[in-house]
């Protein structure tokens, strides 16, 4: 039996706002949104604010709009964990920047004794686009979406970035395979391509000194999409990193 295109089968896109960048280093996600689609149209969405269990940093309530009052009697993760976990079974996860909501995920959810559902595929709309429009400019998700016609009702809120998210995704699916294997097969090409292309990019600019790329990356580089803060272009970022205007 032949499958159905993976854009008609059901995907799972989901979206994490947190407290900073590092999972490891005991930041913790604020809120989380998902949004299911079925057949290409949206069939379901969740989101929850969390309890970080920690102080809500000035970064956070800057970027998302989340306030410390908004947290008062909010489940944790550990709280909701099961539900979330029920609401991805039999379905394709997507998320914009895997790299930054995927490490998340997997520590708050190793926390609670629980884990992803075996056998997990994910697509990323931000290396799809990243090949799909390059030289168009920058891959923010708001950008990315700007240049499909799709809306962001609420940048920086995970079901709003969620439902975006999706809809990009969807939106590239003319000038993508429709075969779910052979795309993932395309995007994992394109994926090691590009960060080969930004170790080139943090080679270079480590041997002309002085605009040093800043591994870390800067304290507002928050949500989907901002590998490099609030510019995706990394020689631009390393040129205004270097000037002191990050």
């Amino acid at each position: 039996m032949t499958q159905a295109p993976w854009h008609k089968r059901p995907l799972a896109v989901l979206d994490t706002e947190t407290t900073g960048l590092n999972p490891t280093g005991g930041d913790r996600i604020v809120e989380i949104g998902l949004v299911l689609f079925d057949e290409g149209e949206v069939s379901g969405r969740w989101g929850r604010l969390l309890d970080p269990e920690m102080p809500l940093p000035a970064d956070t309530t800057r970027i998302t709009g989340i306030e410390a009052a908004d947290l008062v009697g909010a489940p944790t993760f550990a709280q909701v964990a099961d539900e979330f976990l029920g609401l991805l079974e039999g379905r394709i996860l997507v998320a914009y920047n895997v790299a930054f909501d995927r490490p998340f995920l997997i520590h708050e959810l190793a926390a609670c004794d629980r884990d992803l559902p075996e056998d997990s595929e994910w697509l990323d709309p931000f290396v799809l686009a990243s090949e799909l429009q390059r030289g168009q400019g920058n891959m923010k998700l708001g950008t990315v979406a700007k240049r499909l016609g799709v809306p962001l009702e609420e940048a920086h809120r995970a079901v709003s970035d969620a439902e975006c998210a999706g809809r990009v995704l969807l939106g590239l699916a003319g000038d993508l395979p429709t075969d779910f294997d052979e795309l993932l097969d395309k995007q994992e090409g394109w994926m090691a391509a590009q960060e080969a292309q930004r170790d080139r990019w943090r080679s270079r600019a480590n041997r002309g000194g002085g605009l040093k790329l800043a591994t870390e990356g800067p304290k507002d580089a928050l949500g989907p999409g901002y590998p490099h803060g609030r510019e995706l272009d990394p020689i631009r970022y390393m040129f205004l990193r270097g000037t002191g205007r990050f």
